[in-house]
């Protein structure tokens, strides 16, 4: 999972480390993914108070005793007198987030050589660096420790392997699907889901409310189920975590086709090119005319529709995912424009355009149709058309993408609204 990094060194790994080290209590400096003077010496300092070799080197070792500050928790082996008072004031914490944590502990009687999950003082969830698919990953497993009424699994894996995550939470009748990063640099829409799951959980955990709603009346109404990276190759390559190997160089050969995107930022496909959300069975003949009229014929940094429906794994595995679950609605992140995408072709499902008017009020966002030029072969088009329910595409944050993660804390405070209300009794009844 990890990359080995050092004096020089550059690039998401660097910022991870860096986070660590803040999070541990060592750096003072900003996330900048630049493995400079300050960077070493506060490694050094970690690695000599941590009992390693002080080498400012960034191995497996460090990354392994580092690894607490990613996830936000470390298991502790109950000694003789300890308690859970007084392990939460030990470590900075409240009784509460160790109990539920620890949901099958006898606070009154801790089993001397158990093992505790202790969370650590801060929010899993970081959206000041970039999130790749390994800092995914971390804070999942994160989430899941502090929280264990989160459910994890995976629909599938991507073209080079990696998991396609899955989340549940919730306990409800009613289905709800949230997914993001089809589009590999708009992966901002990855840490929203993320930051939304991880204050959704935590308001349930200690009996508060999320938006204006109260978290239990969420969880027993329904269940959410969250892809929060549905690309996780193509959101590897724009986050510099893929920088070399065969996978890299095909895509860098792909790009070399179309010299007017940039690389990597203005890659949208999954790593062979092919663009995830214009693999749906909804329209492809008709999405696959307009995209070779403006040009995107063969795998492309974005807009090629492939060669067939479903072709790729992570559409493929969205297709399934669905398809095995019964979600009553869908909201699908992207970027750019504060716009969000309500209708395919001449579907009318109930309630939509009024959901949609509600998403739009507490968001700031505009209601609107999806334009010709992109109404074809998408998510949101293929849940509409199969299941006559509301499926709504959120173009997130404005600008051009991969957008800044300055613009994060504006696009959080816009979503919450549209992700809790989501789930809430006022859509359903």
């Amino acid at each position: 999972m990890y990359k080995t990094v050092r004096s020089g060194s550059r690039g998401p790994f660097v910022q991870m480390l860096q986070l660590a080290l803040r999070r541990a209590g060592y750096l003072d400096g900003p996330l900048d993914g630049s493995f400079g003077p300050a960077t070493l010496a506060s490694l050094r300092a970690y690695q000599a108070a941590f009992g390693l070799a002080p080498d400012g080197v960034a191995g497996s070792l460090t990354w392994s005793s580092l690894e607490s500050w990613l996830t936000g928790f470390f298991r502790h082996t109950v000694r003789p007198g300890d308690t859970l008072y007084g392990l939460a004031r030990s470590y900075g914490v409240t009784v509460g987030a160790v109990e539920v944590a620890n949901p099958g502990a006898d606070p009154t009687r801790l089993r001397v050589g158990s093992r505790l999950i202790i969370p650590r003082p801060f929010d899993v969830v970081s959206p000041e660096i970039a999130f790749t698919p390994a800092y995914l990953a971390l804070c999942l497993r994160g989430l899941a420790a502090r929280y264990p009424f989160i459910e994890l699994g995976e629909a599938g894996q991507s073209v080079m392997g990696r998991p396609l995550h899955t989340v549940k939470i919730g306990a409800g009748e009613n289905q709800v699907f949230h997914n993001a990063s089809h589009h590999a640099n708009e992966w901002i829409t990855s840490p929203l889901l993320m930051t939304f799951l991880e204050t959704y959980a935590r308001a349930y955990a200690m009996g508060l409310t999320v938006f204006g709603q109260s978290a239990q009346s969420l969880y027993e109404l329904s269940t959410l189920y969250m892809m929060p990276m549905v690309n996780p190759d193509g959101v590897a390559l724009v986050t510099g975590e893929l920088t070399d190997g065969p996978y890299f160089e095909g895509a860098r050969q792909i790009a070399g086709d179309y010299p007017a995107i940039a690389f990597p930022d203005g890659w949208k496909a999954n790593i062979q090119g092919v663009d995830p959300n214009l693999q749906y069975p909804a329209g492809w003949n008709e999405a696959r005319e307009i995209k070779f009229a403006q040009g995107y014929v063969s795998p492309a940094p974005r807009d090629y529709v492939g060669a067939a429906p479903l072709e790729i794994p992570e559409s493929r595995a969205v297709y399934q995912f669905t398809r095995q679950h019964d979600f009553s609605l869908t909201l699908s992140y992207h970027t750019q424009g504060q716009v969000i995408y309500w209708k395919y072709l001449d579907y009318l499902p109930e309630n939509s355009y009024e959901i949609a008017l509600r998403f739009a009020a507490v968001s700031g966002y505009t209601v609107s149709v999806t334009p010709t030029a992109s109404g074809y072969a998408g998510y949101k088009d293929w849940f509409i058309a199969s299941y006559n329910r509301p499926g709504y595409t959120v173009e997130a944050g404005t600008g051009t993408a991969p957008l800044p993660l300055s613009q994060f804390p504006r696009i959080y405070a816009d979503n919450e609204g549209i992700l809790a209300l989501s789930l809430t009794a006022t859509l359903y009844g």
